[in-house]
């Protein structure tokens, strides 16, 4: 996971910055940001991006830029739908928290109490040290994280993994799984006895007012979908057979190979917009979807037996607090897509990134808007 750069002292004043800005100074800032991110669009050669920005529950901008579908030269807009990657993972938390609220789930019972699906290992696994990447679940292998495979369900796609050991015993340990939620999302299934999409429907994306998010299933039909794609890069050339290096070159955007993500659905099978993830991240931080000591709980940096800090809480990246204000943050990168969420609860902000290309920098963009903010702050 990717790490987005944030300046905190530009945090810090953003309350005053927008508190007292006259309509005509944020339209110079609307302005200078429309610039900044057509060139950042345009230097990454992503064909869309996407981004939204909100403070104090108030969407205080949103814009998209560049093509949705190259072939068919449709430009992209605020309503495209792009592939979240792995920002699907504090999406799914919430759901899991949701059923720990309720009573549902306990998170320190044997994950199988829920998911029989997932076999017992030679150590307990359970929903909290999946939640923040100790329960020793394995990540991909080498060319496993573009599967072509359809899985009709969650179970089914339990199969990639589930018999491989753990890496190491639950909790001694952070490593980055999205299979890992994958067992949770069987485990959502298991506690609330609904479909993990439905569930997800009722009481995450609905109570949000997340119109445009849904299962990322290649088979519908979805109003503004972008199509992904991919930069070719110098590695790749030395890789193919001379008849391919004789028409290809470094740096050429071509069409994402596919991708069927129903092999991940719970971490990084969904699809959604920036404004709708604005959405979850202020539905999140008004306690509209968990209590706010819940969320305090999934913000919490998470910790090994053994002490050490992991930089990732229940479904959050979690980042020390600078000027007093806190960073929670999740990145996510796959075939056709790169997006982020940020989320600087201190100050009621938040804002996404989204796009259509694989490996684009996303700290670059989040940069750039600090600095633009400071700008605006001095004059």
């Amino acid at each position: 996971m990717r790490r987005i750069w944030f300046s905190w002292l530009a945090a810090a004043v953003i309350v005053v910055l927008l508190a007292s800005w006259p309509e005509a100074r944020q339209l110079t800032l609307s302005a200078e940001l429309d610039q900044f991110l057509e060139a950042q669009r345009v230097a990454s050669k992503a064909p869309a991006l996407q981004v939204a920005v909100s403070f104090k529950g108030t969407q205080i901008y949103s814009k998209a830029f560049g093509t949705a579908d190259l072939e068919f030269r449709a430009p992209a807009s605020v309503t495209t739908a792009f592939r979240t990657a792995s920002v699907a993972k504090p999406i799914t938390a919430t759901a899991v928290m949701t059923l720990v609220e309720a009573g549902r789930l306990d998170l320190d019972a044997p994950i199988q109490q829920y998911c029989p699906d997932f076999p017992k290992k030679e150590w307990p696994v359970t929903a909290r040290l999946l939640l923040g990447h100790q329960a020793g679940i394995r990540h991909y292998k080498p060319n496993e994280s573009g599967g072509k495979t359809f899985y009709f369900t969650i179970e089914d796609s339990l199969g990639i993994f589930k018999n491989d050991p753990l890496l190491h015993e639950p909790g001694t340990k952070y490593l980055y799984t999205t299979f890992g939620y994958s067992v949770l999302g069987c485990a959502i299934q298991g506690a609330s006895k609904q479909p993990y999409e439905v569930y997800l429907r009722d009481r995450v994306w609905g109570p949000a007012g997340m119109t445009r998010t849904r299962l990322d299933r290649m088979f519908d039909i979805v109003p503004e979908r972008a199509r992904g794609y991919y930069r070719v890069t110098a590695d790749d050339l030395k890789s193919m057979p001379p008849a391919a290096q004789a028409i290809a070159k470094a740096d050429d955007i071509v069409n994402a190979p596919l991708h069927d993500t129903s092999m991940k659905i719970p971490g990084g099978g969904l699809l959604s917009t920036a404004e709708d993830l604005v959405r979850f991240a202020n539905a999140t931080m008004e306690a509209k979807l968990l209590k706010r000591e819940t969320v305090e709980q999934m913000w919490t940096d998470g910790r090994t037996k053994s002490g050490e800090a992991t930089g990732y809480g229940l479904g959050w990246g979690v980042t020390p607090p600078q000027e007093g204000i806190r960073r929670l943050s999740h990145t996510g990168n796959q075939i056709g897509a790169s997006s982020g969420l940020v989320v600087l609860p201190e100050v009621s902000l938040a804002y996404a990134i989204m796009t259509n290309l694989e490996d684009v920098e996303i700290g670059p963009v989040s940069r750039g808007i600090a600095q633009i903010l400071r700008k605006h702050l001095m004059k």
